[in-house]
Parts: structure tokens; sequence; C-alpha cells
């Protein structure tokens, strides 16, 4: 369960950073709105995850799984370029957390 909630954490990070961007400086009030909803729950479920998965995993799976998904929906918008290396490295940071649930 534990788990469960740490890895829907790291995607409401997703939500709130791509909230953030979207904005617009706090400018977009309808982006701010999803901005803080969507950090509540993430930082809420982190702390959660937190009180049986040690700091060093919690933390590492939540901004892995975060920045995945940052990273993939700008690749999908074609914002960022879907090159080799990238995916590569993407797939590698999913390999990552991954293991480090393997090893804990």
């Amino acid at each position: 369960m534990y788990w469960s909630v740490l890895i829907l954490s790291g995607i409401f990070e997703a939500v709130w950073a791509l909230a953030l961007s979207a904005s617009n400086g706090f400018r977009n009030w309808r982006a701010v709105g999803v901005f803080v909803v969507a950090l509540t729950i993430s930082m809420s479920g982190l702390a959660f995850a937190m009180t049986e998965i040690s700091t060093g995993t919690a933390y590492s799976v939540w901004v892995g799984v975060g920045a995945t998904l940052t990273a993939l929906w700008g690749i999908y918008q074609g914002e960022e370029p879907a090159t080799l290396a990238r995916i590569s490295l993407l797939v590698l940071l999913v390999g990552s957390v991954i293991g480090l649930k393997v090893v804990s």
C-alpha cells in the first residue's frame, strides 16, 4: 500500500509541476488551483509513504516518477525532442526506480 501511495504521489508531482508551468507566473488561476491541489496530494502521499519507506528511497522514487512523467509529457507535447539519449536516460531512470523497489 505504501508503495502504491508513493507512486501515485509521484504522478501528482508531475501534475503540479506541469500546472506550475501552465500557471504563467501564478497569473492563470485555474492552473494555480490545480497546482495547489496536486501539490497537497503529492506531499501528503509522500509523507504517508515515508512512515514505512526510508526517506532516501521514498524521495528518490517520488522524484523519479515525477521527473519521468514530466519529461514524457514534454516529449508528447513536442516541447522536448525525443532523442535516443533522452529516451535511454528516462528508461534508466525508470529502471532505477524499479531497482529501488526491488532492494527495499
